[in-house]
């Protein structure tokens, strides 16, 4: 994967740390671009993190063959639960998980929440994730702050 150089040599002080989200590609790539969104999941968005820039961290998941990185910042403004199964379908403009999807399609067995993006920010280079990663969230991801608010 290429990372911009200038971005690795920038000094301490002109970063901030935040809390990053894990997304495996090709969805991640989807929600970058505006393709996407929804984000959904099996839970709520957590409240602390409603309103809240993260880094958006690309994992490769099954289909990548990289390692993770940083690709641009995402904001969420609130989640929903999907009521049932035709609500779901019928919001797939939004979220473009396929009905027949294996694993992320709806499951009768969990509930489906809904997490609505507000705000995303692509960055030109991407930039190494945290060698240290949460399944989900992950703590301290070095971005330059010239690409946040």
């Amino acid at each position: 994967m290429l990372y911009d150089k200038h971005l690795l040599d920038i000094k301490y002080t002109e970063m901030t740390f935040k809390a990053g989200l894990n997304i495996q590609i090709p969805w991640s790539t989807l929600l970058i671009n505006g393709d996407k969104s929804v984000e959904t999941r099996s839970y709520p968005l957590p409240k602390k993190y409603e309103g809240v820039e993260l880094a958006l961290i690309e994992t490769p998941g099954k289909y990548g063959r990289f390692k993770s990185h940083i690709i641009g910042t995402i904001t969420f403004s609130h989640s929903f639960q999907y009521p049932d199964k035709q609500s779901w379908i019928d919001d797939y403009n939004r979220h473009k998980v396929e009905e027949l999807d294996e694993f992320y399609s709806w499951n009768p067995d969990k509930p489906k929440y809904g997490w609505v993006v507000s705000d995303i920010k692509k960055f030109d280079h991407h930039i190494p994730a945290p060698k240290k990663k949460g399944i989900v969230f992950t703590k301290n991801c070095k971005v330059p702050l010239d690409k946040c608010r």
